[in-house]
């Protein structure tokens, strides 16, 4: 179980430096609990609705 929240955790910290929510430079990112970091990746998702100006983009 412990795994797969690490899994989880590192997949979102990787999403949200990936969309320069944050840099590889921001370590208490690393700190974050899953919740936090799953409620930051949502925020993003919703200010960055993929259906904007730039065509139709999906979310993976």
């Amino acid at each position: 179980m412990r795994h797969s929240v690490d899994k989880r955790r590192q997949k979102l910290i990787n999403k949200l430096i990936f969309f320069n929510v944050f840099s590889k430079e921001d370590k208490k990112l690393y700190e974050w609990p899953l919740s936090k970091l799953e409620y930051e990746y949502r925020r993003f998702k919703l200010e960055n609705h993929p259906h904007g100006e730039f065509s139709s983009i999906q979310w993976v």
